[in-house]
């Protein structure tokens, strides 16, 4: 067992002091890699590490005693670590920290060279294959209808140009996206100007990727965009889902974001609102969660259309609007990682799926368990910035997915799909909302009131309609 000068020496060594009953909670648990998960969980602008910072904490309501719940833990995205933006010295870090955990990925299935290498010395490497790995700075397609990608790593950039006679790998090279890392075998030319490509590695799930399973019993409900105040808020089919929950025997409720339809999201907003007051959305949202089993340990994520900044990632909703919460709720940051009896669930809202369905050809809003496979594929939430998507450009990309989860739960869309990708469970749960004016201007057809129930054992899903 840690000595407690050992304790408050490992959180002095990063400038931070520590309460008095966190050093207590290390040394009960007997667990040396729990500073390293609390320094993790700790924002940039603490002072004092305190029980609040523990992933997976609950404190009593008396304040005065805390305890872990196995059951559930948080391992990305407790409440308060978002951080903030300092500047243009942030977006430096955080692209080389993408950079960084995403092309270990692809150097683990392949050996690669610094781009530096080949364009300062090509003679040596003409007509031999190498690869590289880099980030796609830009992207763009020929005259000739090839398709001719800047990559750059630390060292530099190059072009890659994939040849559309190439049937292996240029379908792969039209769903390039800005800021994607990749990897790609090649030739230099003879000029040394172009590295011609003849395959393309994207970080991926391994193929021998096994998903964890629970061992015991459990089972979890699925949901997303609540639209709670929204004139086409599906109040009849709501009350039918919490009958449900009242006879189930689910342990879990996770909601991945828009709980609430929000205030001045878009312009004309206010004419399609039965709730004009954001406080009173969220308590009406809150009268709901009271009338649920309080046996139910209820995980919330914000959306694009909650009281949180629109950038990714994106802060845990603020106590101001949650106190009438009941005291089974657990809030979280989006995108975030929660543990359910060890198996894995990356919830994320989705907001990026705009923008790939926008890049990506063939792309459709009605399926879109096809963009949550492209995501896993990248092991990227959202790659592109400054796009519809607003990415907070911190030192670390959140949005990167590691660890690889067993679920990837997104929302968004108000489209209910299902995919399953090198034994990762892809679910997008749909809304609790009609179809608004603005999808029936973009032709976007919802599939409201579906709730998908995931079995902890199995990871077998079922879609339940409550409309």
């Amino acid at each position: 067992m840690l000595a407690p000068r050992e304790i408050v020496q490992r959180f002095l060594d990063t400038k931070l002091q520590v309460h008095p009953d966190v050093v207590s909670y290390i040394r009960e648990q007997d667990d040396p890699a729990l500073i390293d998960r609390i320094l993790e969980s700790v924002p940039g602008d603490a002072l004092v590490v305190s029980v609040n910072h523990i992933p997976g904490l609950k404190k009593e309501r008396d304040g005065t005693r805390f305890f872990a719940d196995p059951e559930l833990e948080i391992i990305v995205g407790s409440p308060g670590t978002a951080g903030s933006v300092a500047g243009y010295e942030d977006a430096i870090h955080y692209f080389r920290d993408r950079y960084n955990k995403l092309s270990a990925m692809i150097r683990s299935r392949t050996t690669s060279m610094p781009i530096e290498a080949l364009t300062t010395s090509p003679h040596r490497y003409r007509d031999q294959e190498c690869t590289v790995i880099g980030m796609a700075v830009e992207v763009r397609t020929t005259a000739k209808g090839h398709r001719l990608v800047e990559i750059e790593d630390p060292t530099g950039t190059i072009l890659v140009l994939f040849n559309k006679s190439r049937d292996d790998t240029f379908a792969d090279a039209e769903r390039i996206l800005p800021d994607e890392v990749l990897g790609v075998k090649g030739k230099l030319s003879s000029d040394g100007g172009l590295f011609f490509a003849e395959q393309l590695f994207r970080p991926d799930i391994p193929i021998k990727h096994a998903p964890y399973t629970s061992d015991r019993p459990g089972k979890a409900v699925l949901i997303s965009d609540v639209h709670v105040g929204s004139d086409t808020f599906l109040e009849a089919a709501w009350n039918r889902f919490a009958d449900w929950l009242q006879d189930t025997d689910a342990s879990y409720l996770l909601v991945a974001g828009d709980l609430v339809d929000g205030i001045g999201i878009y312009p004309g907003q206010e004419h399609e609102l039965t709730i004009k007051n954001i406080y009173e959305q969220y308590d009406a949202f809150a009268g709901m969660l009271r009338d649920l089993p309080s046996r139910l340990k209820i995980v919330l994520a914000p959306g694009n259309h909650d009281v949180v900044r629109m950038a990714e990632p994106q802060p845990a909703l603020p106590p101001e609007f949650t106190g009438n919460f009941p005291a089974n709720c657990q809030m979280v940051e989006n995108p975030c990682v929660v543990s359910l009896q060890g198996v894995r669930v990356m919830m994320y809202h989705g907001r990026s799926i705009d923008d790939m369905i926008g890049l990506i050809p063939g792309a459709s809003y009605e399926r879109p368990g096809e963009i949550m496979e492209e995501m896993l594929k990248r092991r990227l939430l959202a790659s592109t910035y400054g796009m519809r998507t607003p990415i907070a450009a911190a030192k670390m990309d959140r949005l990167v997915i590691d660890p690889l989860p067993e679920i990837l739960h997104t929302g968004h869309v108000h489209i209910c799909g299902i995919t399953k990708y090198r034994g990762v469970l892809g679910v997008n749960t749909g809304t609790w909302q009609a179809q608004t004016a603005f999808q029936k201007q973009m032709n976007i057809n919802p599939t409201p009131a579906r709730a998908v129930v995931i079995d902890l054992q199995t990871l077998q899903p079922e879609v339940l309609d409550f409309s």
